[in-house]
């Protein structure tokens, strides 16, 4: 079996859940999100952009309902014995074939709750998931119960994450070795990518993030390459990812001479991740992280420019993003606490001048100050 995790730890994850949910009451829990199986049994597939769902009770009965094409996948790659399968044909509705295992698991008429906010629950899926559960018991979203659970790293994914975050930096050292006048986009993403597969790692959750002049603007992947000219800006954000689990990082480089906006938003975005690093531990908030981000900026007269988030959690995901539900924004109550992994970023895209600057990295939080999983420095680069 290809399981990334011992059963012992499964047992765990499974106990915490279970109690979470005799807290909310509810008798069982529709699972949509790829990374809540994934994380709950062990299940690896990118068969969650067809219907399934992992049905758990609250006695720590566990059933998946899939398609023929993961039937094996679910066998080779999780903890699952019980394994259902709909059948592919015009006209299917497989929540008939969920409400009939419902049936079957003595679920009718009991509190269920279920992912709504996921990827993997499409707007056709939820309606046809309503047409049958409104009738058969009481419904009720639990979008983030499991995703809260994944907030602590256990020591066995914190060693994914470290993992994770050495080939983050090895993406970046084959980046830089190769950036520089008249260099092509596609080699430095190709070189980037390349480092982590050969590290042993996996396709991330999302596209890297990469732009030259104008593009270094972009927060977004997009198609299309272009070469270096010899005075230039490069943006890049990008994730080392091992066994799924997620170590993020952001830079823009500057090719040839930095002008001066350059150097007055680095300094901007520097000053601001290290007075983060001072909240960034228990007893502080999300949103107190976000504040101390804006603060800075916004006196630096720089709220135009600035994003209204800067940064999330990380940790094991599935495409089409990397960022988990919790991010540092406004008024975010969620606390902070011991083992974490937090992407922080700093974001400034100056739009009147055509200035760029990033500068980001996945921190491990402790009982007091954050851990920072690179070996690179937060240093100005300049090539």
């Amino acid at each position: 079996m290809a399981l990334h995790f011992d059963r012992p730890e499964f047992a765990v994850r499974l106990a915490r859940l279970t109690d979470r949910m005799r807290e909310e009451k509810l008798d069982a829990l529709l699972l949509f999100a790829q990374e809540s199986m994934y994380w709950l049994t062990g299940y690896d597939t990118f068969g969650y952009c067809f219907f399934q769902t992992l049905v758990v009770k609250a006695d720590g009965t566990m059933a998946l309902i899939t398609r023929s094409a993961d039937l094996r996948q679910a066998k080779h790659t999780s903890i699952l014995e019980n394994v259902q399968i709909w059948v592919d044909r015009v006209n299917a509705d497989p929540t008939v074939d969920l409400r009939n295992l419902l049936v079957e698991m003595d679920l009718l008429g009991a509190r269920i709750g279920v992912e709504y906010d996921t990827h993997g629950m499409t707007g056709r899926v939820a309606r046809m998931l309503d047409a049958q559960l409104t009738s058969f018991g009481q419904i009720v979203d639990a979008s983030y119960l499991v995703s809260r659970l994944r907030l602590i790293k256990s020591p066995a994914e914190v060693a994914y994450v470290e993992r994770a975050a050495a080939l983050a930096d090895d993406a970046l050292d084959a980046a830089l070795a190769l950036t520089k006048p008249g260099a092509d986009e596609a080699d430095i993403l190709a070189a980037m990518q390349g480092a982590v597969f050969a590290g042993g790692g996996d396709y991330p959750a999302n596209e890297f993030i990469i732009g030259s002049a104008e593009d270094a603007l972009l927060c977004r992947y997009k198609a299309g390459r272009r070469k270096l000219d010899a005075n230039d800006q490069l943006t890049l954000e990008w994730a080392g990812a091992y066994a799924h689990y997620h170590a993020a990082m952001m830079r823009t480089i500057v090719i040839g001479e930095p002008n001066y906006r350059h150097r007055e938003l680095y300094n901007a975005c520097f000053e601001t991740i290290q007075a983060i690093e001072t909240v960034l531990k228990p007893g502080r908030s999300f949103g107190d992280v976000f504040d101390t981000h804006a603060k800075i900026m916004d006196e630096r007269g720089l709220s135009r420019h600035r994003l209204n988030a800067c940064g999330y959690s990380l940790g094991a995901r599935f495409s089409p993003s990397w960022m988990e539900h919790q991010m540092f924004h406004v008024g975010n109550p969620q606390p902070i606490e011991p083992s974490m992994s937090l992407f922080v970023h700093m974001i400034i895209m100056d739009s009147d001048t055509g200035t760029a600057m990033t500068l980001g990295q996945t921190y491990l939080t402790t009982d007091d100050v954050p851990r920072a999983l690179s070996r690179h420095f937060l240093d100005f680069i300049n090539v």
